[in-house]
């Protein structure tokens, strides 16, 4: 049920991934749904965050001492997949989210989320040779960057936005690379 929360958010965004459309298809009895979840759909959309937030987190998790450019490959390469997969239908659940929760208990989960991810970014652009005051400017930009390549990327189900927007990204991180060495 978590996780094809996660996929209904990043394709329909909060509204449209209805305690219907969960059960339809994760299969599971409306019953359980209730019982695995009693606060509700916020309680199944903050472990579907946490859930999206672990798949990204767990990709970075396999780069320490990377190279920075390698690590900001790693990160962009996980979004276009997103799109790839989903043949631009999808999008980001966390994003989904934070553009359309009115409880602040998700907006918070949200921003937590984004925050691990431009940290830990961060941290790996560091040890991939980025100075660090550099690579939270660059991690936040990457951040960003992805979220709104991938948007462009669905409006015009095409990658070249995304591809453009990479391209960009993966020049400003190997510029600050070589003006560190």
């Amino acid at each position: 049920m978590i996780e094809r929360t996660a996929v209904l958010l990043a394709k329909k965004g909060l509204q449209g991934a209805s305690f219907s459309e969960i059960l339809e298809a994760s299969g599971a009895p409306r019953g359980s749904l209730y019982h695995h979840f009693p606060g509700g759909k916020d309680e199944l959309v903050l472990a579907a965050l946490e859930h999206a937030a672990n798949q990204a987190l767990g990709v970075l998790d396999r780069l320490p001492g990377k190279p920075a450019r390698e690590v900001a490959e790693a990160f962009l390469s996980l979004w276009r997949s997103v799109l790839a997969r989903s043949d631009f239908s999808a999008g980001c659940a966390v994003v989904a989210v934070t553009v359309a929760a009115e409880s602040p208990d998700l907006r918070a989960q949200a921003a937590e989320i984004l925050g691990s991810w431009r940290e830990k970014l961060a941290a790996l652009f560091v040890e991939g040779g980025i100075p660090k005051k550099k690579a939270r400017a660059l991690a936040a930009s990457l951040v960003a960057a992805c979220e709104g390549a991938v948007i462009l990327a669905r409006a015009e189900h095409s990658f070249e936005p995304f591809d453009l927007v990479a391209a960009e990204q993966l020049a400003m991180i190997e510029a600050a690379a070589k003006s560190a060495s």
